[in-house]
């Protein structure tokens, strides 16, 4: 018997069937949940990350009509399907690969060892390869094997961002993602689900009962900054009077770039606005709305002068401390970067200068952020009511306060009612500048402190990703193709992982097929605790309390 089979059986074996006493609505389960716990991740598709785990919706679901990707082609012809995958990634083009295939499709003619197919990429980066840039230091095409370089199978980086995506998304054909890509062929790349982390955990003797939900959605088009504000706010920003050149200007196609596989139809301009009204493309949002990467106004935020105006709209924050609702949003690095010395977190010494090596100014002591911390992953302050020397502001902490209280040994449970928890850059898996299995490794042991606190019993805790970080998923978002579920001009994107533990799930291990997208995650808050709802959509889409009548996959026949 193989190892995987084997696996199947102890989670069989595991299983604690549901009785009459047990099952209870959905709403009811939810209701006794005490805590919710929201981890946030990096930048993975769901058939990128967990497209191989057992009873879901997965890559061997795919059919070849949203598989095969297809060139640009024109706006009365469908592009040719690709032969091969043109790749740029530096370890899938050197040693230099056999060059099998022959593509033929495009204006110049490419050889590449990679058929216009999903692939594995530890094949060619395993996870022990020193392909990891060391912190601060951005390698657009990825790194060579080094001893100078940190271990993790690192890839480069692939764009993610709002116009482009919906042209990969391409009305629900998902045909489009490396065309539209600045990584090319790395877009259909997956990592083998059975040999994560996280993976291995929820398979080991004793896990805590977990939830996949295999029809999740990423809230917002594009990446991590617009997405983080749909998380806590389900809206975008707006920045009205900004200057003309944060405007993007899109193509015939809804682009706003030019690619190695994709030629711009007139003028563009990839900003961080919206387009100026009215849109060039129908079903394109259009006006003063930040939709990517652009940095806050308050501390931490970076060098960069171009700074979003704060913002005034109403956040899940307001509404829970309007409601007396206990939460904070937990940052790996935040003491560091918001200068709070000596506060959780703080690594930085009793000096006056930044003293850990991995840290550095800005521009001055005290504030000393890590390499990696991503200022735009913070999305509350990015609003003025949690701006510094503001009540709100003491909501925003460092992960270790909160790795602290699950810690604790209360035999109460010591967490908020509602806790945020985002890792700092080299552990939240974004590909590029951290490993997808340092990022699985940090998962696995916040899972864990959970599992062994006194609020295992009465938290929920949902694990999912900002965004799909430019990377292929067969499954069509609601709104795309004609595919019902609430949508709108700003999303749903893309299929994303999602993961739920909670002692009330049904048995050890079940799958959920209920259709979400991010801003289920505020509805759920939202439903468990009397809040409003912050915009049409989250008043739309399902809460997470159908994970709590899902049954176990191998209970409908699939194992």
């Amino acid at each position: 018997m193989s190892w995987r089979l084997a696996a199947m059986f102890d989670v069989i074996s595991l299983i604690v069937w549901p009785t009459a006493a047990s099952a209870e609505s959905g709403g009811d389960r939810l209701g006794a949940i005490k805590h919710i716990v929201v981890v946030y991740e990096e930048n993975h598709s769901f058939d990128n990350l967990y497209g191989g785990w057992e009873g879901v919706n997965g890559r061997a679901n795919a059919d070849a009509a949203h598989t095969s990707q297809i060139g640009q082609g024109t706006s009365t012809t469908p592009g040719t399907p690709y032969t091969c995958l043109l790749q740029n990634d530096v370890n899938l083009t050197s040693p230099p690969q056999p060059a099998d295939c022959a593509d033929t499709t495009t204006a110049t003619t490419f050889t590449s060892h990679f058929p216009n197919d999903p692939f594995g990429i530890e094949a060619f980066i395993p996870k022990d390869a020193r392909t990891c840039p060391q912190p601060g230091v951005f390698a657009p095409n990825g790194l060579p094997p080094s001893d100078s370089n940190l271990p993790g199978g690192c890839t480069r980086d692939i764009v993610h961002r709002f116009y482009q995506e919906q042209y990969q998304l391409n009305d629900g054909a998902q045909n489009h993602y490396v065309t539209g890509s600045d990584a090319v062929g790395l877009a259909m790349g997956y990592y083998d689900t059975t040999a994560l982390p996280i993976y291995t955990y929820l398979h080991s003797p004793a896990h805590p009962h977990y939830a996949i939900a295999d029809d999740f959605f990423q809230s917002a088009f594009g990446g991590s900054f617009l997405n983080h504000q749909w998380l806590v706010a389900a809206a975008s920003p707006t920045w009205s009077g900004a200057p003309a050149t944060q405007h993007s200007i899109i193509d015939s196609n809804g682009m706003p770039n030019n690619y190695a596989l994709y030629h711009a139809t007139g003028t563009v301009r990839d900003g961080a606005l919206t387009q100026v009204c009215p849109s060039a493309v129908p079903g394109r949002a259009c006006g003063d709305y930040a939709v990517n990467t652009i940095q806050p106004t308050y501390q931490p935020t970076s060098s960069n002068p171009i700074k979003l105006p704060p913002q005034t709209g109403t956040t899940i924050g307001d509404e829970l401390s309007a409601a007396g609702v206990s939460w904070a949003w937990y940052s790996g690095g935040w003491s560091n970067a918001d200068g709070d010395a000596g506060a959780p977190g703080w690594t930085n010494g009793n000096g006056t200068t930044c003293a850990d090596p991995d840290s550095t100014p800005n521009p001055v002591f005290p504030y000393c952020p890590n390499k990696v911390f991503q200022f735009h992953h913070q999305p509350l302050n990015y609003y003025a009511s949690f701006a510094p020397n503001t009540p709100g502001r003491t909501h925003l902490r460092d992960e270790a306060e909160f790795n602290q209280l699950v810690g604790s040994s209360a035999k109460s449970c010591q967490l908020n009612s509602v806790s945020f928890v985002k890792p700092v850059g080299l552990e939240n898996e974004h590909p590029g500048y951290t490993s997808e299995s340092r990022g699985s490794d940090h998962l696995v042991n916040l899972l864990k402190a959970i599992d062994n606190s006194s609020c295992r019993k009465d938290t929920m805790v949902v694990v999912t990703y900002d965004e799909f970080g430019g990377q292929w998923d067969h499954a069509v978002p609601p709104g795309q193709g004609g595919t019902a579920g609430a949508h709108d001009l700003w999303g749903p994107g893309t299929r994303i992982p999602a993961l739920i533990v909670s002692s009330f799930l049904h048995g050890n291990f079940v799958v959920d097929h209920t259709q979400y997208d991010t801003t289920s995650i505020l509805a759920t808050i939202e439903h468990r605790f009397g809040l409003a709802a912050l915009s049409s959509r989250d008043a739309a889409v399902n809460d997470l309390g159908s994970v709590f009548t899902a049954e176990s996959p191998f209970d409908e026949g699939g194992g």
